[in-house]
């Protein structure tokens, strides 16, 4: 039987009594730390705001202390917007909202959980409709406070995992496979991995571990892996793919997290002479529409960035808190180029 969730009326909502009484300070001391007024010392706002998330409890900031979750906005948390892909999730967003006239709010977390946290207690305050947040980890705190509230998520890029309400998205698992044994069955045995944000970006992750299963019990071998810190970018794959091909016995074929790192292992590779994919073979992931301006037409994994955010802001239009937990998934697809 499908898992439903409990309705807003059917749980203890806390107030700030409540945390008043756990942090051992007045009424008065908790309103002015969640209004950010007055002067609080650091150890009594820490104190506060960790009584807060103990117990899900989330300020009102609006006037009239309307305590549903009905406004014409809905929260959205993407973890960067340093490359396109979140750019065109956005734009799907927007394009469903406008048809019912919400809006979006978005916070940018940079890949760490503890600020998408943040971000998701300061959007709660505004009472938002809906809440579209990336992948399917998050922190205990972020969950429990979803809960409390039974406010509506959906979260987006990802199905390998367990939805707090509903996900949209397609599988990095398979998508890594799949690239895997492309690889594979064009004669590559050794390969390298650039990845990206020093591994925070957990969807990378996913990708990376059922590439490397594939190629392990394929009898082939990984001889490169390094997941530089900071954004990704052209740049940055140029700089690494130079180090990957300095290596003694560098790979045959280098897979990389995005589509801008292998774009910089193309210009390093022409830059240099060095023959795609006859010296060593390219691949990437996105499918983003850049691509077709290079030289050579990159082997990758296209996804339906502009399709998830829609769907996504469409379900939150049309779904209620008693709604079955669901899964939707919009298929990512390998892309065969000329670096393979």
């Amino acid at each position: 039987m499908a898992k439903r969730r409990a309705t807003s009326s059917q749980r203890h909502q806390p107030t700030m009594h409540d945390v008043a009484r756990i942090a051992g300070v007045s009424q008065m001391t908790v309103s002015r730390v969640m209004r950010g007024t007055g002067y609080i010392s650091k150890d009594v706002r820490n104190d506060v705001v960790k009584a807060a998330r103990e117990i899900g409890y989330v300020h009102n900031r609006l006037a009239g202390g309307n305590a549903t979750y009905d406004n014409p906005i809905v929260g959205v948390v993407v973890p960067t917007m340093q490359n396109r892909v979140f750019t065109e999730v956005l734009s799907g967003v927007n394009e469903a909202l406008n048809e019912s006239g919400l809006r979006p709010v978005f916070g940018v977390s940079e890949y760490s959980l503890e600020t998408e946290e943040d971000l998701v207690f300061d959007l709660l305050s505004w009472r938002p409709r809906g809440l579209i947040l990336p992948g399917l980890e998050h922190t205990a705190s972020l969950r429990k406070i979803i809960a409390q509230t039974g406010v509506r998520v959906a979260e987006i890029m990802d199905i390998d995992g367990d939805p707090i309400s509903a996900c949209f998205g397609f599988s990095h698992a398979k998508a890594g496979e799949d690239m895997a044994k492309h690889l594979i069955e064009r004669g590559y045995r050794t390969f390298g991995y650039v990845g990206s944000q020093g591994g925070a970006d957990l969807r990378a992750t996913k990708r990376f571990d059922a590439f490397s299963r594939v190629i392990r019990e394929a009898g082939a071998s990984l001889v490169f892996n390094r997941s530089p810190e900071g954004a990704t970018s052209m740049e940055v794959g140029r700089q690494i793919t130079d180090e990957v091909l300095g290596q003694p016995n560098p790979p045959g074929a280098v897979y990389y997290a995005n589509d801008d790192l292998a774009a910089g292992g193309i210009m390093h590779c022409l830059a240099e002479g060095i023959s795609i994919p006859k010296q060593i073979a390219l691949a990437g992931f996105n499918g983003l529409g850049f691509l077709s301006a290079l030289p050579k037409l990159l082997t990758t994994t296209v996804t339906p960035r502009f399709e998830i955010g829609k769907a996504a802001a469409s379900w939150l239009m049309h779904s209620d808190t008693t709604e079955a937990i669901q899964k939707t998934e919009l298929s990512a697809k390998l892309r065969i180029g000329e670096t393979t």
